[in-house]
Formats: structure tokens, sequence, C-alpha cells
């Protein structure tokens, strides 16, 4: 064999190598699915979200793919993640027409869960399938009203030592739309808080802005934080997501 076809058998050779090596350092990454359907009120900072959360997950080394089809619920597809963001994901409340877990997306969703599965819930992930008492249990609560606008409010770190919350400062100014929640499950872990009266609402007690929780042996992260455009830029909000996810994946 002459000296040139031995070099191109090597070159060959370890090129084959280098793939071979890439393709099993991308399958050793988390891989996360970004979902940011919504048939209800559409949110301005989807978008802006998506394109924030894909470059978040680069940086944390974690794969992402984003869809906004209701098709990838399927139990085969969503055997290829280890989490599942929904970054604002409303249904309208009085059309449970509009809801897109039925059927088997649902059997998918709860078996998702059920084998380990993370999720991530974005502000209007919270707005989402009144009709399905499961989904709200999953998430924690279900959203009941906000006051007029996005004003800036006070929040405090409640666990500062979370993942998701570690290396945040205990209080911050932030301009946001501030949840109140229906059927709040008080056994979540409350990371979060706002104070009522710095938005203009005279109740007294913490109103939670986030939290974390075991369900059904699956983990659930959820923030009320990210309605604005602004809060995909805003180091704090992005520090706080990225730690969540990252506590979802049990990294």
């Amino acid at each position: 064999m002459k000296t040139l076809d031995r070099l191109k058998i090597l070159l060959l050779a370890f090129a084959a190598l280098m793939l071979g090596s890439g393709t099993a350092a991308a399958r050793g990454r988390p891989h996360v699915l970004i979902y940011s359907g919504s048939t209800g009120y559409r949110h301005a900072s989807i978008e802006p979200g998506v394109a924030a959360l894909k470059s978040l997950c680069a940086r944390e080394g974690i794969a992402a793919d984003a869809s906004e089809d209701p098709n990838v619920f399927s139990d085969e597809r969503l055997r290829s993640y280890q989490a599942i963001i929904f970054v604002s994901t409303t249904t309208a409340p009085d059309k449970p027409e509009s809801e897109w877990f039925v059927g088997p997306r649902r059997d998918a969703l709860q078996a998702f869960v059920h084998r380990g599965g993370g999720i991530v819930g974005i502000h209007a992930a919270a707005d989402s399938h009144y009709h399905w008492p499961w989904y709200g249990r999953m998430i924690g609560a279900h959203f009941l009203k906000h006051p007029k606008g996005t004003p800036e409010g006070t929040i405090t770190v409640v666990d500062p030592n979370h993942r998701a919350t570690r290396g945040l400062p205990t209080t911050a100014r932030k301009v946001d739309e501030w949840y109140y929640f229906d059927d709040y499950d008080p056994t979540s872990h409350i990371l979060i808080t706002v104070d009522p009266q710095s938005i203009g609402q005279d109740d007294a007690n913490p109103n939670p802005v986030s939290w974390v929780r075991t369900f059904e042996g699956g983990r659930v992260f959820y923030t009320a934080m990210g309605h604005t455009v602004e809060s995909y830029s805003d180091p704090f909000f992005l520090r706080h997501v990225a730690g969540g996810l990252n506590w979802v994946l049990k990294r």
C-alpha cells in the first residue's frame, strides 16, 4: 500500500473517531424542550424569551429544542428530553377547547413526570389548562389575577441557599406583572416572595413568586416572573431560571 493511501486511511479513521466522540459528548448532555405554544393571551415576551432560553441552555451545556407544535407531546418524542420549559403557555380559561393537553398528550406528559422528568414553568405557564386539574397540581397553583400593569415591586429571596436563588441579592426591586394565585399548594417550597404593598395592594402577607416542588416522581420549578421582554436580558432573572433548570435536571 502506498504511503499516500495509508495517510488517507489514517485521516479518515481519525475523522470518524472525532465525529463519534462529538456525538457521544452531545448524547451526554441534558436535552430539554422549550415549549411556547399559547392559545390564550399571547405574551410579547415569548419570542425573545425563547431566544434567551436557547442561549442560556447553550451556556449551561444543555441541548435544547424549541417548539410550538403540541404534537411534540407524545410519549415517544418526550423520551428524548430530561426537562420541559413552559414559556407563558396560556390557554383560555373559559374555552376548554383551547387546551392542547388532551387524550394521549396528557398521558405522555404524566408518563414524562412519573419517570423523573423535570418541569420549568415560567410566568403564564400557571395561566393554562384550567380544565385539567392534574396540570394545576403539577405546577402548584393556577393564576387568579394581577394588579393593573407592570408595577415595580420589592421581592425577597426567602431561601438564598437553593440552586435557583444561590448568589442572588436578598431583596431587589423588579418590574413585572405580579400574579395572585388560586389553589396554591402550601407544600411547595417557596423561594421568592413579593411585598404586596410595594405593588399597590392592601394585603399584608408576602405573595409567592417562585417555588420548587417534587411531584409524582418529577421535579418542578416555577417562577411567576418573566412577563416583560426586558426580563429576558435581566441577569437576576436569567440566573434564577438557570438555577431552577439545573435543579430540575438534578445537576
